[in-house]
């Protein structure tokens, strides 16, 4: 049978596991605005009759009241999983996106400042000594227009070489960072190990872990798992980079050098842990730092050699036509422009000084104007700058129309995400007074308790 005092110690277990729900639910609201933090909710177990029948006696109890078996973090380990990943691929296409765009913006096509507007006044003065070809006004207009021509191409070339250099200096801030939050995780996870060995909680922990991980999907794209004990293993390109306690050390390998110049050699990651050193490819990483990488390998120098093709064009098909002709003094053609092969575009520059060096007829001495209308009527270089920015431009198209995309489904993910681990203030609140209900109802018991103790002991059995 029960004992006389059963009530009380039943009421006394309600008063504990509601006073502690009423914290945990405090808790969650006092949070509603912390970074990573997951809500939390207090379980309870039924404490009930003894599992093994006694052999000289019986339980007549229903019950010995309530306990606390745990405080359940509401997480979900599949959408978290979801959110990283889609979070690092949408910081992949982000990355790209900003500095396409203000590549985009520093092209200025169409404009009348760019290089298709240099290159149509470059022809047109062509035309117009065509119609004045003893004119010393035509001819350094001539002179004017193709060095404008010259100019356009070489800011445009400086403007890209100098995000190139400003996405390489960001690349190495990207690495530093990595493997700052890479050791922060692994600091962690060496907490959370030691503090589920001792039976300590490991929810704050755990919130700070996820957080990390979540850091490094945005950073690197990389693929991270729990282990055992809670720890979180993360790899990059299958190549681990957090093992529980142990994160390796992410490096530039080759490409840049350590002031943020191009060493000329491909760009090449190296990450070294307890295991060894291993290389990973720019088009392995995914993330803000493979974002940037594919920039620095593909998008820009593509852009870039298109340009000094260009610039390669215009001087080559220039020059052979005039070269062919005589110029006012009646003297054979020079070159009309010079470049570096190395870099044409930065390097292009009107080679002609003197007017009267210009040509304009087949023929000295006459007044043909043959190698002016030729020149005039010449577009290949306009025809493959406008390929260039062309297919530059489908490409900053495709590359928004896929960070449009992924920010929906990334935005999908984390409202489902937040469903489920976000505080609720609604919800909280039926639980905060959820829990003082039953807390009031319990003190309530030990009253009545309290009451029947007292006639028991105080007005029974009494005698004279």
């Amino acid at each position: 049978m029960t004992g006389t005092f059963s009530s009380l110690n039943t009421a006394l277990s309600a008063l504990r596991y509601q006073r502690i729900a009423m914290d945990v639910a405090s808790n969650n609201i006092a949070n509603v605005s912390s970074e990573g933090y997951v809500r939390r909710r207090a379980e309870a177990v039924a404490l009930g009759s003894p599992q093994q029948v006694a052999m000289w006696s019986r339980y007549d109890g229903s019950g010995d009241g309530v306990a606390l078996s745990g405080i359940t973090r509401m997480g979900d380990p599949f959408l978290d999983m979801r959110s990283r990943r889609e979070h690092g691929q949408q910081s992949y296409l982000d990355a790209r996106v900003a500095v396409l765009d203000r590549v985009e913006g520093a092209i200025g096509e169409p404009g009348d400042t760019g290089v298709s507007a240099a290159l149509a006044d470059f022809r047109n003065a062509w035309q117009d000594l065509q119609s004045h070809p003893e004119s010393a006004a035509a001819r350094s207009q001539v002179l004017a227009a193709g060095q404008s021509v010259a100019d356009a191409l070489r800011v445009q070339a400086s403007n890209i070489q100098g995000e190139m250099s400003d996405q390489r200096g960001h690349v190495l801030d990207l690495v530093a960072e990595i493997n700052v939050t890479a050791q922060d995780l692994a600091a962690v996870n060496q907490n959370i190990a030691d503090a589920a060995a001792a039976g300590l909680d490991t929810n704050d922990l755990a919130d700070q872990r996820d957080l990390l991980a979540l850091k490094l999907a945005d950073l690197t794209g990389g693929d991270a798992k729990l282990g055992a004990n809670g720890v979180m293993n993360v790899t990059v390109a299958g190549v681990p980079l957090v093992t529980g306690k142990d994160a390796s050390t992410l490096a530039v390998a080759s490409g840049i050098a350590a002031d943020g110049s191009a060493d000329g050699a491909p760009l090449v990651f190296s990450l070294t842990g307890p295991s060894g050193t291993a290389t990973l490819g720019a088009a392995s990483l995914k993330g803000e730092l493979g974002g940037t990488s594919e920039l620095l390998t593909g998008t820009l120098p593509d852009y870039l050699s298109g340009l000094d093709s260009v610039a390669r064009q215009l001087a080559d098909t220039v020059n052979a036509l005039h070269t062919t002709g005589y110029d006012a003094n009646g003297a054979a053609g020079q070159p009309f422009f010079s470049y570096d092969p190395t870099g044409a575009a930065s390097s292009l520059t009107v080679a002609i000084t003197d007017p009267n060096g210009v040509v304009s007829s087949a023929q000295a001495g006459t007044l043909d104007t043959s190698i002016a209308e030729a020149l005039g009527d010449l577009s290949v270089a306009d025809d493959a700058y406008q390929r260039l920015v062309n297919g530059f431009a489908t490409q900053v198209a495709s590359s928004k129309r896929a960070s449009t995309n992924q920010a929906l489904l990334t935005s999908q993910v984390d409202g489902a995400r937040e469903q489920q681990v976000g505080v609720n203030f609604d919800e909280e609140t039926v639980n905060l007074l959820a829990a003082q209900r039953a807390y009031e109802a319990a003190a309530r018991v030990m009253t009545t308790m309290d009451s029947v103790l007292d006639t028991l002991i105080n007005r029974t059995g009494v005698t004279r």
